[in-house]
């Protein structure tokens, strides 16, 4: 599938940082190397996007927003306030663990529904209206399928289309971005606007192959992982 308009900082498709588990290609990534891709992308971010908010996808979404957010900070400004939403499609493949019990970086296999979790805190935001004609910037760790990606804009610009409504639509629109840490190059299942893309409001600090990406968040053992990485450069 055509990605037109998607923005990629960079494209990594080499081995590093990759093992290989029962034919499943993993790549390890660090909390440094999240770091340093959250302070590449921030610049770009800053020039096209301009978030007046963002909303970080559960439970990926949530380290790289916060990290994101010191590098958005302005001087002179607030920082950007940070909302939560949780979305599930991953569904776990039979544990390989003689135990019989999952265990962390076990293979995950995609579902065919998107699952919501939790959605905005209105108490937090105040009203659903003040979302409306705001710069808000979705972030997420990967985008797989999109899927997930496809289902929060669809929904999020739904709400805020109804309370856009209610002020008898006098409201500017709601711009909204996304932001992804890796982007795997493969056919997506989910579309996103036709004007996001056309408006390079869609940003991957990386796109990678169709590997297995292994997150520090997801790690029990964070030295193990870190050892992981390190033996796959």
């Amino acid at each position: 599938m055509s990605q037109r308009g998607v923005g990629s900082l960079a494209t990594n498709t080499s081995h590093r940082n990759r093992t290989i588990s029962k034919m499943v290609i993993k790549e390890y990534v660090t909390y440094n190397q999240v770091h340093k891709l959250c302070q590449e992308a921030a610049p770009r971010i800053l020039q096209d996007f301009q978030p007046q908010l963002m909303i970080a996808i559960g439970g990926g979404g949530y380290v790289p927003a916060r990290i994101l957010r010191s590098f958005l900070k302005q001087p002179g400004s607030p920082n950007i306030p940070i909302q939560a939403i949780g979305l599930s499609l991953y569904e776990e493949l039979p544990s390989t663990h003689p135990s019989g019990v999952n265990t962390p970086g076990e293979v995950e296999i995609l579902g065919t529904k998107v699952t919501r979790t939790q959605w905005l805190d209105l108490t937090s935001l105040g009203e659903m209206e003040n979302l409306v004609g705001k710069r808000i910037l979705i972030v997420d760790e990967v985008d797989d399928t999109r899927t997930t990606l496809e289902y929060a804009v669809k929904e999020l610009e739904k709400d805020v289309e109804i309370a856009r409504q209610k002020l008898g639509a006098k409201g500017e629109k709601t711009v909204f971005s996304i932001f992804v840490l890796h982007n795997k190059n493969k056919e997506k299942k989910g579309r996103l606007p036709e004007d996001m893309l056309d408006e390079n409001r869609y940003l991957a600090a990386r796109t990678v192959g169709d590997v297995w990406i292994c997150y520090p968040w997801e790690a029990t053992d964070i030295d193990e992982h870190d050892e992981h990485a390190k033996a796959a450069i």
